[in-house]
């Protein structure tokens, strides 16, 4: 952990948070909103508690991947570890739990797609910036 690049982890964060804001914003957020049963006009938690949680846990997941990539992996290998990642451990884990919760393929692909992006973005700024 001694040799992770700090400031590249907390922008691969900022990353995945900015790209929440668009994904599940402009994007996908009533698609979503009617997946998950709910009104995309309401109200939802506090916002400090909502998006501060958020980026703890992009925070959290973006230095993970940093420890799990090293401290200078190439930008090809970072991006394709990203997309794997997301796909085939995150997205997958999703998957599993979608399918005993019932929920739709449709939400799992907004979902699961975030993630996936989410993970390709962190491995673009972590194989950019050592």
């Amino acid at each position: 952990m001694a040799d992770l690049n700090l400031w590249a982890v907390l922008a691969a964060a900022l990353s995945a948070f900015l790209l929440g804001g668009i994904w599940y914003g402009p994007l996908f957020r009533k698609a979503w909103c009617r997946e998950a049963g709910l009104d995309p006009d309401a109200p939802g938690g506090h916002p400090a508690l909502v998006f501060g949680g958020a980026f703890v846990a992009s925070l959290v997941a973006a230095a993970a991947f940093a420890w799990f990539l090293g401290p200078a992996p190439a930008v090809g290998h970072a991006v394709g570890a990203g997309a794997v990642t997301g796909l085939c451990w995150v997205a997958a884990s999703f998957g599993i739990n979608y399918l005993f919760a019932g929920r739709s393929l449709k939400m799992w692909l907004i979902d699961g797609g975030y993630h996936v992006v989410q993970f390709a973005l962190y491995g673009l700024v972590l194989g950019l910036w050592h």
